[in-house]
């Protein structure tokens, strides 16, 4: 049977409208961000105790938590698992100040329910986000969400970017911490990266690790291990170095009204 060139044209446009169509509906069916979280995309980032010289290290694809963790929030966790209540909680693993905005084990007062919880160890942090399916992000992960403006992953490009974050860690800490979500959202749809709390990370002293003890194979060990750093990416980023100075300063069972947390997931476990 002979098909004329016309019917051969159509066929073919036919043929690639539905694959076409198909290739649409399979792209749309991506997993969708774990609720209250948003996705990061990956790239590339160079810490800023490492010279120039130094390779940059790649961050993958992950999820992070749109705001940082609530006093409500952690309440929940609080009650599923009471070994982290204000007085029940090991002093190895947090100070006396754990929750002292708190009233008791389980209440705190009523206008900070919506604002980040603070006055938490690295500790408990890591429990809570454990409890979640989660952890907290690493420095990596948490620089590069940082780094995004409100129009473009990459702000510090932008004029007045990086003064900007520099002017609210110029200012006292607040009395009484703000709600979370009350600024607008970076390129990723995340709040509060910057203007609200310092927040913990997983690795929060890994970038003081000496020479010697890198070849260390316990993460433990390099959250507390502290070292000299030569060198900077970009001796001008005042802000990224306030960072720098404050994660050093840390220890694991600190508790600070000013550091919260939020939380971050692997792709793969959303798949």
């Amino acid at each position: 049977m002979k098909i004329s060139r016309l019917k051969l044209v159509v066929l073919s446009l036919t043929l690639v409208g539905v694959s076409g169509s198909s290739a649409l509906q399979a792209s749309s069916t991506a997993a969708p961000s774990p609720k209250g979280m948003v996705l990061v995309k990956g790239g590339e980032y160079r810490p800023l105790y490492m010279s120039k010289d130094s390779p940059i290290q790649s961050v993958e694809d992950f999820y992070l938590d749109k705001y940082p963790v609530t006093n409500r929030q952690y309440q929940q966790f609080v009650k599923s698992n009471p070994a982290w209540a204000k007085q029940q909680a090991p002093r190895v693993f947090v100070e006396k100040q754990y929750l002292q905005h708190w009233q008791s084990d389980e209440k705190y007062p009523e206008e900070l329910a919506n604002s980040p919880v603070t006055n938490v160890s690295w500790f408990a942090a890591d429990a809570y986000c454990q409890a979640q399916g989660k952890r907290l992000p690493r420095v990596g992960e948490w620089e590069l969400a940082a780094l995004a403006s409100e129009t473009q992953a990459d702000g510090s490009v932008e004029k007045d970017y990086k003064q900007k974050i520099l002017m609210w860690y110029s200012r006292p800490s607040q009395r009484q911490l703000a709600a979370v979500g009350q600024n607008e959202p970076n390129y990723w749809g995340v709040h509060d990266m910057h203007g609200l709390i310092w927040e913990w990370t997983e690795d929060f002293n890994s970038a003081l690790v000496t020479g010697e003890s890198r070849g260390d194979s316990t993460i433990d060990t390099k959250l507390f291990c502290a070292g000299g750093a030569s060198g900077a990416v970009d001796p001008g980023d005042y802000a990224a170095f306030m960072r720098y100075g404050f994660r050093s300063s840390l220890e694991a069972k600190y508790a600070l009204p000013n550091l919260g947390f939020r939380c971050a997931q692997d792709t793969e476990l959303n798949q």
